[in-house]
């Protein structure tokens, strides 16, 4: 576990001008010790760490573009149907269809808008038990990588204590 890469062990190519200017200024700005480790652990840790973090901070805008583009796509269709309306009233009122004939589409036109509702109940419903489901998943496997990590740092150490009794 303490695989650690000495700085001045690194063998550098030649800097360019720029690369020596940059690296005299980081040199002023924080001075270092001979003695300064970095871990790979650390490096892949904190670089893994700040890119979920990045994705995490987009969840929130990703979903309020997602909303704004699916509500603007209803309110079109919703502007289509208005138009469609407006335009197609006149025509429909002047070829005087028989009320009993429209009072049956009426009533499957309100048995299609149910069923389509209740669909769009069930489908919530359906997503809602699915995320649920998947969150359980992914707390299962939380529990079970930190059980494995956990074995595995004992498992790391009882190594270590292995090439410590070798020396």
């Amino acid at each position: 576990m303490n695989f650690i890469i000495k700085m001045t062990s690194i063998i550098q190519k030649p800097l360019s001008p720029e690369s020596s200017k940059e690296l005299s200024q980081t040199k002023k700005s924080k001075p270092e010790s001979s003695e300064t480790k970095i871990s790979i652990c650390d490096i892949m840790k904190s670089n893994t760490s700040s890119i979920i973090k990045k994705v995490e901070s987009q969840v929130p805008i990703y979903l309020q573009q997602y909303s704004d583009l699916y509500t603007a796509y209803l309110h079109t269709f919703d502007e289509i149907f208005g138009t469609c309306y407006i335009a197609e009233k006149e025509f429909f009122d002047k070829l005087d269809i028989d009320q009993h004939t429209l009072k049956l589409y009426d009533n499957c036109a309100k048995i299609f808008k149910d069923i389509v509702s209740s669909q769009i109940d069930t489908s919530t419903q359906l997503l809602n038990a699915y995320i649920k489901m998947r969150l359980s998943s992914m707390e299962s496997f939380d529990r079970y990588a930190q059980l494995m990590m956990q074995l595995y740092s004992n498992t790391l150490s009882q190594f270590n204590l292995l090439f410590d009794n070798k020396k």
